[in-house]
C-alpha cells in the first residue's frame, strides 16, 4: 500500500520548468515600478500536488519504516496552512486509510490506522523514556508488561532472565518488588498458567555463577542428560513436554553460561545438531538455549526480524528494547553478529528501515 500510494504521487510529478536566463542589470524594473501583484509564478497544481502528497506520505508512519518524518511533516503543515481544500484531497487520495462517510460528507479515518499511527508517534518517546530509566527499572517494567500487558509475548521474560547478569538479573528483581509490591518469581507464578510455569519462575530466580570454570566431564554427562530427555519425549507431542523435563528445567536454569555453552557444543557434536533443533515446537526452551548460548547473536536476531517488512507489532517493538537494553552493554558484538546474519551493517539497515527522532536516537544508541 505505502509504496503504490508513493508511485502514485511520483508518476502525476511532471519535471520542474527549466530556470530563465537572467536578464541584463540595466533591464531589471526599478522597484517602485514593479507590478504589486507579480510574484513568481507557482508550480502547476499537478505537480503540487503530487510533491505535496508524496512528503506527506512519507511524513506519516508505515510509509517506508518505523517512526515518523517530523520534520516532513512540521513542512507540510506550513505549507497547508488555510488551505483545508489540500487536506481533503490529500485524505481523498488515501485509500485504506481513510473512506467516505455516507451522510457525514467526511472522509473518515479508520480506526486500526489511528492505532497505528500511535504506536509510531511513540516510538520515539518510548525510546528517549526508556534509555533514561535505571536498567533494573527497565528490566522490571518489561517483565511486569510481559505477564500483565494484553497478549505481550512471554519471551521477554526469558530474554530479561537471560541475557543479564546474575547481578542486574537481580537488582531487576529488586526493582520488581518495589514498583509492584510483590516479587518477580510469585508474578510469573502466579499469572502463567501453561506448561512453561515452572521453567519461568527458574529463570527469573536464577543466580548464576559467573566465573569462567568450567567442567568438561559434567558438561558431557548434561548433554546425555539432555539426550535423553528428548529421545524420551512423545513424538506426537513434539517438545512439549520438555518444557517440564525436570533435568531440562534444571540445567537451564542453574547452571553458568559457560558451563552450558560447553554442553551445548558437545550435544551438538554428539548430534549433528544444535540443541535447540530438538527443542522444535516449544519457542520458550528454544528462546532461553539462545539467550544463554549468545545474547549478540540472539539480539542480531531479534532486529532482523524487526526491520522485516511482515514484521508484526510484537517483533517491531523489540527493536527499541534490543538497541535500549544492549547499548551499553554487548552493542559492538551485536554489530558483528548481525554482518554475518544479513551481510550488511546494523547502522545502515536502521537508518534505511526507520524515520526521524526516533531514527537519529537507535542510531546514535548502536554507533558507528
Amino acid at each position: 500500500m505505502p509504496q503504490q500510494v508513493l508511485a502514485q504521487a511520483s508518476s502525476n510529478s511532471s519535471p520542474p520548468a527549466s530556470p530563465q536566463p537572467p536578464r541584463p542589470r540595466q533591464q531589471a524594473p526599478r522597484k517602485q515600478e514593479r507590478d504589486p501583484q507579480h510574484r513568481e509564478a507557482p508550480a502547476p497544481p499537478a505537480m503540487a500536488a503530487a510533491d505535496e502528497h508524496q512528503d506527506l506520505t512519507r511524513a506519516f508512519a508505515g510509509m517506508g519504516g518505523l517512526g515518523v518524518d517530523e520534520a516532513a511533516l512540521v513542512a507540510a503543515l506550513g505549507r497547508w496552512r488555510r488551505q483545508p481544500e489540500r487536506r481533503a484531497q490529500f485524505r481523498r487520495r488515501f485509500p485504506g486509510f481513510f473512506s467516505a462517510s455516507a451522510g457525514a460528507g467526511i472522509e473518515r479515518c479508520e480506526d486500526e490506522y489511528l492505532r497505528h499511527l500511535e504506536d509510531e508517534f511513540a516510538r520515539f518517546r518510548d525510546a528517549a523514556v526508556l534509555w533514561a530509566l535505571h536498567p533494573w527499572e527497565r528490566d522490571a517494567r518489561w517483565a511486569h508488561y510481559a505477564l500483565h500487558g494484553a497478549a505481550h509475548p512471554r519471551g521477554v521474560l526469558v530474554e530479561v532472565a537471560c541475557t543479564r547478569s546474575a547481578d542486574d538479573l537481580l537488582g531487576a528483581r529488586r526493582a520488581y518488588q518495589a514498583l509492584h509490591h510483590r516479587s518477580l518469581e510469585e508474578d510469573v507464578a502466579y499469572q502463567v498458567k501453561d506448561a512453561t510455569a515452572g521453567l519461568l519462575v527458574g529463570l527469573v530466580a536464577a543466580y548464576r555463577y559467573e566465573g569462567a570454570r568450567v567442567s568438561e566431564e559434567l558438561a558431557a554427562e548434561e548433554a546425555k542428560a539432555l539426550a535423553a530427555a528428548v529421545k524420551a519425549a512423545p513424538a506426537t507431542a513434539s517438545a512439549s513436554r520438555l518444557v517440564q523435563n525436570e533435568q531440562v528445567v534444571r540445567i537451564l536454569a542453574t547452571r553458568s553460561k559457560p558451563q552450558l555453552r560447553a554442553t551445548f557444543k558437545i550435544y551438538k557434536e554428539l548430534h549433528g545438531k544444535p540443541l535447540e533443533e530438538d527443542f522444535a515446537g516449544e519457542p520458550c526452551l528454544q528462546e532461553a538455549v539462545r539467550c544463554l548460548d549468545s545474547p549478540p547473536k540472539y539480539f542480531a536476531e531479534v532486529i532482523g526480524r524487526a526491520l522485516r517488512e511482515d514484521a508484526d507489532k510484537h517483533a517491531k517493538a523489540a527493536l527499541t528494547r534490543a538497541v535500549v537494553s544492549r547499548a551499553d552493554a554487548d552493542m559492538e558484538e551485536i554489530k558483528d553478529a548481525y554482518a554475518k546474519q544479513h551481510g550488511a551493517k546494523l547502522a545502515d539497515a536502521v537508518a534505511k528501515n526507520t524515520n526521524g527522532h526516533y531514527k537519529d536516537a537507535l542510531l546514535a544508541m548502536i554507533g558507528k
